[in-house]
């Protein structure tokens, strides 16, 4: 079937490379049509309990896309006129941003934060320094005391040492434009630097918009590992179709893919760039072994022509082609099942894009090799098949004598050594700042420094719903907040909580003529009634909803922490499960979690769910399709420890390196799968076939290596130094991930050119040599057992 597929393929090849074209050039219109960017909500797991309770009160008890800005002295205090007005000419500018929420920009400057004064009318609450900065020495300096006095505003919007001020501003998600809000604040950032004065800004839309301010440099890269890729290429196969049918197939699989993504208006999120390369080595190594075939048929006698040889090699390639690409599909297929959009996307745009190596590559290539006027002649003056060829003999030495056990047991114990160290890959980030960059970045050096001076930059609320109104003003709920915020700030990582509580006791303290020791909640609602009402006096309407809604039903308790760390996250919600169990809420109840921390627990409990899950589904697709394209039981099992071989040590490594498994490594993981056991198809269909030809099983894996092994050495060299151009990037997860699929290859490569025909010489499966297996001999002692 597959020598009649192939010769019509070769007899039918203009009217074929004609529909191919036509579709690649529609699919070109709608490419261009695809957008580069990044959508927030694509990064949630739709339907998650924490996600819910973000969505239903975000816009009150603030979202996962704050942006903290620090305004910072390097002499003296904030208390300084300049200082004073830079804040309040910042805080003022923030209104003018786009997407911005304005009931959520707090600073000192702004209308929330208030101070609480007692005098012979009662308690007066008025803004700190709204509308008017103050003037004099005087006015400054009741500043300072009105901060001092403030547990609200001195050591959350002012550093405790006074030399630093932070501002909070959040924004309407549906709203968001992440260039737009990041180019607006770096641009206020710029204006108001100045010697004395330094600014720092964090938070998810900055996070954002570095990346797409990276992305020139991102391109860069990609045109000079593009052309890397091409001139290692034109030194391996020494041919010009050598290098342009690999790129060409490359580029119509990147298309058709892009154009789908333009068709069904999927969004390419530019982190995902480096998953396009992983796909790019699949595409390359398909077309390289197609390339390798055609030259040995070629090289076997002067009247085989290019049509004879490339219907032949995709003939006999046919079947490990569309076995590898059917594996990379479904193993990206597999990314679909968490419930994250971006995943989904990337899922879709990515099973497509590895379906389409199908045409652009396994069939494309051959038949255009067909037209190949001088098919044996060379344009690379040095031939570097020789060190190539004598490399893979070695290879064919090793596992076809005693060294194929050593092989086999030095597989073994990396297997089990690498095992070990994987399973405790981390969940979440596994390093404080953001993984998205390196830690000398400007990003993460301004993280650091507004976590070392303030409570902490990230924040997690937990709601506090009560059966009935006015809950929140019984005297045992406000007991069980304090006692909540209590124990959430036992926790190191947390630098402080803020609550309803924390505006009542003040006002009880300023009616006892500012005594800390009265620093208290009333005994009945109508004392904490009046305790609030006296706070909100002259307020603004909607000051009280980042702590409570009108009716005192539904309030939150936010948490700052200082970085999100997985093992942070897990802990605190843990530890927030615990106090919850161990301390019910009279008359209502707490709902986990909002904030970027409440949405990054969300995303790690369903990659903690799910990452095993894909894994353990994705070796299973690999085992069905094995054993289905062999007839063999076996067969499905016999691929599985190159496969591990390979996750193994990568996680192990990534364990090492403290890089964590996240929405973004994600899909690199499951990638990997497939990516380990390409390779494999290709030898081992070569040694099924010299077999069938030859009846020697020595000469079958040395043929085998030396063909197909040739195609891997190749393709994995030159995607592996390709990749490895990516560790140059400012961008540290595509160094990262860049670094971690050059490992990928290595292990593939090296596993495939030697642990596989070890495997193949020391177990005979059946599947490979059918009953020939049965009189084959082992080099031992003439006798070998068949594998069944």
């Amino acid at each position: 079937m597959t020598s009649k597929f192939a010769a019509f393929c070769i007899r039918q090849r203009l009217p074929l490379v004609l529909i191919l074209l036509i579709t690649t050039l529609g699919m070109g219109y709608f490419a261009s049509q695809a957008e580069i960017k990044t959508i927030f909500e694509d990064l949630l797991p739709t339907g998650h309990e924490y996600i819910r309770t973000n969505d239903r009160y975000k816009e009150t008890f603030g979202g996962s896309n704050v942006v903290s800005i620090m305004v910072e002295v390097e002499t003296g205090d904030i208390f300084q006129p300049e200082v004073l007005e830079t804040i309040d000419r910042i805080t003022r500018e923030m209104q003018l941003v786009k997407a911005v929420n304005p009931f959520q920009i707090i600073s000192i400057a702004s209308r929330k934060l208030k101070q609480i004064k007692a005098s012979t009318f009662g308690i007066e609450t008025e803004p700190l320094m709204w509308p008017d900065l103050p003037e004099t020495q005087q006015q400054i300096s009741e500043l300072r005391e009105a901060v001092l006095s403030n547990p609200l505003v001195y050591g959350r919007y002012v550093s405790l040492d006074l030399k630093s001020a932070l501002i909070d501003v959040d924004f309407i998600d549906r709203l968001i434009d992440y260039e737009a809000i990041y180019d607006h604040i770096m641009r206020v950032v710029e204006e108001n630097t100045t010697d004395e004065i330094k600014i720092r800004v964090i938070g998810e839309p900055i996070l954002t918009g570095w990346v797409i301010h990276y992305l020139p440099e991102t391109v860069q890269i990609f045109l000079i590992t593009v052309a890397t890729m091409a001139l290692l290429l034109f030194v391996f196969l020494r041919t010009l179709r050598g290098v342009v049918l690999p790129l060409l197939a490359g580029l119509i699989s990147a298309t058709w893919a892009l154009g789908f993504a333009g068709l069904f208006g999927i969004n390419f999120d530019p982190l995902i760039v480096v998953i396009a390369f992983l796909v790019t080595a699949r595409v390359v190594s398909h077309s390289v072994q197609l390339l390798a075939a055609f030259n040995d048929e070629i090289a076997k006698g002067e009247e085989v022509s290019a049509g004879d040889a490339a219907r032949r090699s995709l003939a006999n390639l046919f079947r490990p082609g569309m076995l590898g690409v059917a594996t990379d599909a479904a193993a990206v297929m597999v990314v679909a099942a968490m419930p994250m959009p971006l995943l989904k996307k990337t899922a879709f745009v990515g099973t497509v894009w590895v379906a389409t190596i199908a045409f652009s590559a396994v069939i494309l290539t051959p038949v255009l090799l067909s037209w190949v006027r001088k098919p044996r002649s060379t344009l690379f003056p040095f031939n570097t098949n020789r060190p190539i060829q004598l490399l893979l003999v070695k290879c064919a030495d090793i596992v076809l004598g005693r060294g194929s056990y050593v092989v086999l047991t030095l597989g073994s114990v990396i297997l089990l050594g690498a095992g070990y160290f994987a399973i405790n890959i981390t969940v979440g980030d596994a390093n404080p700042g953001s993984p998205l960059l390196w830690s000398d970045s400007v990003y993460n050096q301004d993280a650091e420094a507004i976590n070392k001076k303030f409570q902490g930059s990230d924040r997690m609320f937990v709601v506090v719903r009560g059966d009935e109104e006015n809950a929140l003003k019984l005297p045992e709920v406000l007991e069980n907040i304090e006692g909540f915020q209590r124990y959430l700030e036992a926790q190191p990582e947390i630098g402080g909580t803020s609550s309803i509580v924390d505006l009542i006791e003040p006002v009880s303290a300023s009616l006892h003529e500012g005594n800390k020791r009265f620093e208290e909640f009333g005994s009945d609602p109508n004392v904490n009634g009046e305790l609030v009402y006296m706070y909100l006096q002259g307020s603004d309407p909607g000051d009280i909803d980042r702590f409570s809604d009108p009716k005192y039903q539904v309030g939150a308790v936010t948490a700052y922490f200082r970085d999100h760390k997985g093992s942070t996250i897990r802990t605190a919600v843990q530890r927030i499960k615990e106090y919850i169990a161990a301390n019910p809420l009279p008359g209502g109840e707490y709902q986990l979690a909002g904030g970027l921390i409440g949405v990054l627990a969300a995303v790690n409990e369903e990659i903690f769910r799910g990452q095993v899950e894909s894994i353990a589904l994705a070796l299973l697709v690999l085992f069905v399709l094995a054993a289905l394209a062999y007839r063999s039981t076996v067969a499905g099992l016999f691929f599985l420890p190159l496969v591990l071989m390979s996750n193994a040590v990568t996680f192990a490594y990534m364990t090492w390196k403290g890089i964590g498994m996240n929405i973004n490594t994600l899909p690199v993981a499951a990638l990997g799968i497939g990516l380990g056991v390409d390779y494999a198809f290709y030898v081992v269909d070569g040694v099924k076939e010299r077999f069938a030809a030859t009846g020697d099983v020595a000469k079958s894996v040395r043929g085998s290596l030396l063909t197909a092994g040739r195609g891997v050495f190749v393709t994995g060299t030159t995607m592996i130094v390709a990749v490895l151009l990516w560790y140059s990037s400012s961008l540290r997860f595509q160094a990262e991930m860049g670094l971690l699929i050059a490992l990928w290859l290595t292990v593939s490569a090296i596993s495939s050119l030697l642990l596989i025909p070890a495997m193949i010489y020391v177990f005979r499966p059946r599947f490979v040599f059918g009953e020939g297996a049965d009189r084959a001999t082992s080099f031992a002692d003439g006798r070998v057992s068949a594998v069944a």
